[in-house]
């Protein structure tokens, strides 16, 4: 199966069947030098990194409205080599999106701090799958969504009503898994109470949110794979 999915176009998934595999990848495992020599070369140039814990696809597929796959525990300094070699590297990365829309039918975006590695990029509060994200080594797209969400912004979205089904955008960088969360208050209100839940943070991810009214007034620093996302989105698609 390796990775067989359809590129770059909107993708209906009515279910996530992405299962963690206890064993290490194989990238990992063939590049664990090369890895710890990174790291060195990253953390020199950026000290606020941490490497914590996260997963890695070796597998994915699209089968009648489903993704299918395997994944494994991978440090966060094998992912930094791998975004680096991810060309033949025989590993892939997913990961989460809550389309955060407002009463108004605005989306909510955030503005990455200056520390981070995505410093100054936007897209929806997100973080890649970690172990935490798994029950019964089943991945939990909705926990990873509404856990992120509340990290990064402080809002809670458990009581948001979901979009019906998830969508998926997959190109060779990553593959994007998203879904609406519907808010009632405005996008101003909306962008007020995240600005005053980064403030009272020591060291925030996030720089500020990011309101998008239109898909044809698009913010500087806009991560390439959200365009399609609100394009599909002010088109009304479903």
């Amino acid at each position: 199966m390796d990775f067989d999915l359809p590129r770059n176009i909107i993708l209906p998934v009515d279910a996530v069947d992405v299962r963690l595999d206890p064993a290490p990848h194989p990238f990992a495992l063939d590049n664990a030098k090369a890895i710890a020599e990174n790291w060195q070369r990253e953390t020199s140039a950026n000290p606020a990194l941490f490497d914590g814990t996260m997963v890695l696809l070796s597998q994915l597929a699209w089968r009648d409205n489903r993704l299918v796959g395997r994944c494994h525990a991978v440090s966060y300094s094998t992912f930094m080599l791998w975004r680096a070699r991810r060309e033949s590297s025989g590993a892939e990365h997913a990961f989460a999106h809550a389309m955060l829309v407002a009463g108004d039918n605005a989306l909510v975006a955030i503005r990455m701090g200056p520390h981070t590695v995505n410093a100054g990029r936007v897209y929806f509060a997100a973080g890649s799958f970690e172990p935490v994200d798994f029950r019964d080594g089943l991945v939990d797209v909705d926990f990873n969504m509404l856990r992120e969400v509340r990290e990064e912004t402080g809002l809670d979205l458990s009581t948001a009503r979901r979009g019906d089904r998830y969508h998926a955008l997959s190109a060779n960088s990553g593959t994007v898994i998203f879904r609406r969360y519907h808010v009632t208050a405005p996008a101003g209100l909306v962008a007020e109470r995240i600005r005053a839940f980064v403030a009272t943070e020591a060291e925030p991810e996030i720089e500020q949110p990011v309101i998008i009214r239109d898909a044809n007034d698009l913010p500087d620093g806009l991560m390439p794979h959200m365009k399609p996302l609100i394009e599909w989105h002010f088109a009304g698609k479903d």
